[in-house]
């Protein structure tokens, strides 16, 4: 089985979130499984110089862009033994940022259309080409509407991955012909409203449609959670799926992770004692064993649910003995609340800007407790590494924070849990962690069952297996 796949950012060459970890990882795990992935993406000005200087040049070929013809240089390199291939055409893509451009409507439709034109020139026709949210959900629509009935394309299935569906890709119907490269007729597959919308599209054309965990591919059924596109979904329910994420067991090792102050496993907690420690000195927090540290590394947006920590985290550094340190960046609002609460808690509260990989790594294994109260969560990362790290996760249920997070008031569960999206209820959670923490041999019991779990790419890569199998003996 050969399979495509198409992302807008994948580590280690550029990223700005989940997506990237994903198409880092993921393709790796199915190539240890016989499954022979290979990558596509654009090539950035911001990927590093030393990781462009790998990188060979394969061929060039001539893109239609609606009625204009654009170069395009293939690139190929490898990553832990995938083929990864890079999209060059510098009056795109030559630009520092990834997304955000006036022209990006227009940047990722030359991506999409450039990633089946190139596809007879390296010689490579894969059983299934999967495509990632709406930066790339343009290759299942011109493959249906360019490509299906060429002899050459014939019988390539295609997936489309909904990583968070708020982000659609939305854009004028003026784009549709002078663009897109669309005839009128396309406009009924991805007219939505009163605009052209890419993802809505991607769900129309695809065989099959996935999002990164199973509560999230329920939750986008109902309003509340689909940014519009609920009916939709609805009415293709029969190719909708959710698969949970995983993340990579190699890089977020507390055994082995060389950002640590000391290294740690379940069978010897020792270390994280002395990253706690250590990190409180660096971050100026009071210096203690005893005292619980909580820590969030998150986007500092609303949706990560910094509202309800807002609303409630005063009340609880002055009613409880902890610590509080966070690391993000965001919307000035909650920016500003953080350096504030800092200045209000000397010693107790560390506010962190920006985005430090290394420092992540430690506040992971320093913090006893991990916060993620997000209003939605399509999978979520942060809660598996926490978990992966010994850091004990509280979080509401919602999206992959249910599928992966239980709660431990049954004596089986790996973390603290809320329902309600209320700054009540998640401070009752967090008050219940607090007091468990206070049953030392109990907590490091929970410490332990949570660094055992397996949320690596394993399970993640079969699941995907199955249903690429399950496409492709329906055709």
């Amino acid at each position: 089985m050969k399979v495509l796949y198409c992302t807008s950012e994948a580590s280690p060459f550029a990223s700005t979130g989940g997506l990237a970890e994903v198409a880092g990882s993921l393709p790796q795990a199915l190539r240890l499984r016989l499954i022979g992935c290979r990558v596509v993406m654009p090539l950035y000005e911001d990927i590093p110089q030393e990781l462009k200087d790998g990188m060979k040049f394969v061929t060039s070929l001539s893109v239609p862009v609606a009625w204009r013809r654009q170069y395009c240089g293939v690139f190929e390199t490898h990553v832990g033994g995938v083929i990864v291939y890079l999209i060059d055409n510098q009056y795109y893509f030559k630009r520092h940022g990834l997304y955000g451009h006036f022209d990006d409507a227009e940047r990722f439709a030359f991506f999409s259309r450039a990633v089946l034109e190139m596809l007879p020139y390296i010689e490579f026709k894969p059983d299934i080409i999967h495509a990632n949210d709406w930066q790339t959900a343009l290759v299942p629509v011109y493959y249906s509407a360019f490509y299906a009935n060429k002899d050459w394309f014939s019988g390539i299935k295609t997936v489309m991955t909904i990583h968070n569906i708020q982000y659609q890709g939305k854009y004028g119907e003026e784009l549709l012909e002078d663009v897109l490269g669309f005839p009128k007729s396309v406009l009924p597959m991805l007219q939505f409203g009163k605009c052209v919308n890419f993802m809505k599209g991607a769900i129309e054309c695809a065989n099959r449609v996935t999002t990164v965990s199973p509560t999230y591919a329920e939750e986008i059924l109902d309003p509340w959670y689909s940014h519009g596109l609920d009916s939709i979904l609805r009415e293709r329910k029969w190719k909708l799926s959710g698969i949970l994420n995983g993340i990579d067991t190699a890089v977020y090792n507390p055994e082995t992770d060389p950002d640590l102050y000391a290294n740690y496993t379940a069978d010897d907690l020792s270390g994280k004692a002395e990253n706690k420690l250590q990190l409180q000195k660096r971050l100026n927090l009071a210096a203690s064993k005893e005292v619980p540290l909580m820590g969030m590394v998150t986007r500092m947006v609303a949706h990560k649910g910094l509202d309800l920590v807002r609303d409630s985290l005063d009340n609880l550094l002055n009613s409880t003995d902890c610590q509080f340190v966070i690391l993000g960046s965001g919307d000035w609002e909650y920016e500003t609340f953080f350096r504030e609460l800092q200045e209000r808690f000397p010693g107790r509260v560390c506010a962190c800007f920006g985005f430090v990989p290394e420092l992540s790594h430690k506040i992971y294994a320093a913090s006893d407790l991990f916060l993620m109260p997000s209003k939605s969560e399509p999978c979520g990362l942060s809660q598996m590494i926490a978990l992966r790290y010994g850091s004990v996760p509280v979080v509401r249920k919602t999206g992959g924070l249910k599928d992966s997070v239980t709660d431990s008031g049954d004596g089986e569960g790996n973390g603290f849990t809320f329902q309600n999206y209320d700054s009540d209820d998640m401070l009752h959670a967090v008050g219940r962690a607090l007091r468990g923490y206070q049953n030392r041999e109990g907590w490091e019991v929970l410490v332990r069952r949570g660094m055992e779990c397996d949320y690596s790419w394993g399970h993640s890569a079969n699941t995907y297996i199955r249903m690429y199998r399950s496409l492709l003996k329906d055709s």
